[in-house]
């Protein structure tokens, strides 16, 4: 698969305290990868820096091949470990990011159609998203983020503290996101994703990722 993202010289300090830095950083479409590490090792916030959320030092960026990050940013798409949902209804949680983007009624409206029949959360049409399971709501959460069409995700913890069922059925999703040709990054603690046998395996430890397996 081809190259989608790559990162040159990525710094990012809190104060004195150096917490990441990365020489080069590559991702190629079509693959899910995973970075490990220990609690505040800054996991989560590499993931925030990649979706343009947090500020770094970053000397190159290229993305499908173009400089900068401006054609980035509309193909990145970043989902939280506890995803918030506004207090509508599933469609309108689904349709919020294309709504912002101006995409039209009818369009928005078939787009909103497909991502919920990929997500498998036809049923929850009518449940208010306040009363939805932490497993029913990373599955529209990912509906929401799939119908941006991006790229690459970044998915932070996606499977924490989900029930058996729920982390079954959002590890399927993570999957099909990679088998549809995205680039698929999650920071996780989940040894059932992390021992997945097409995921690539990154440990984050000093600043540093080291390859694992």
């Amino acid at each position: 698969m081809s190259l989608l993202l790559r990162l040159s010289r990525l710094r990012k300090s809190f104060g004195a305290r150096r917490l990441l830095d990365l020489d080069a950083l590559e991702f190629e479409a079509g693959h899910a990868y995973v970075i490990t590490g220990g609690n505040g090792a800054g996991k989560s916030t590499l993931l925030r820096v990649l979706a343009g959320l947090e500020p770094a030092e970053i000397e190159g960026l290229r993305f499908q091949g173009e400089p900068g990050d401006a054609a980035a940013r509309q193909r990145i798409v970043y989902v939280h470990q506890h995803p918030y949902l506004f207090h509508t209804s599933v469609a309108a949680n689904i349709a919020y990011g294309l709504k912002a983007r101006g995409i039209n009624g009818a369009e928005r409206a078939r787009l909103v159609e497909e991502a919920i029949a990929w997500a498998g959360v036809d049923a929850l049409r009518r449940v208010p998203p306040g009363k939805l399971s932490g497993g029913e709501k990373q599955r529209v959460a990912l509906a929401r983020a799939k119908v941006l069409a991006p790229r690459l995700y970044l998915l932070d913890e996606p499977t924490a503290n989900l029930d058996g069922e729920g982390r079954r059925q959002t590890i399927e999703l993570v999957q099909k996101l990679a088998r549809d040709g995205a680039a698929v990054v999650m920071a996780c603690h989940d040894r059932e994703i992390i021992e997945l046998p097409e995921v690539r395996r990154f440990h984050l430890e000093q600043g540093r990722l080291v390859p694992v397996g």
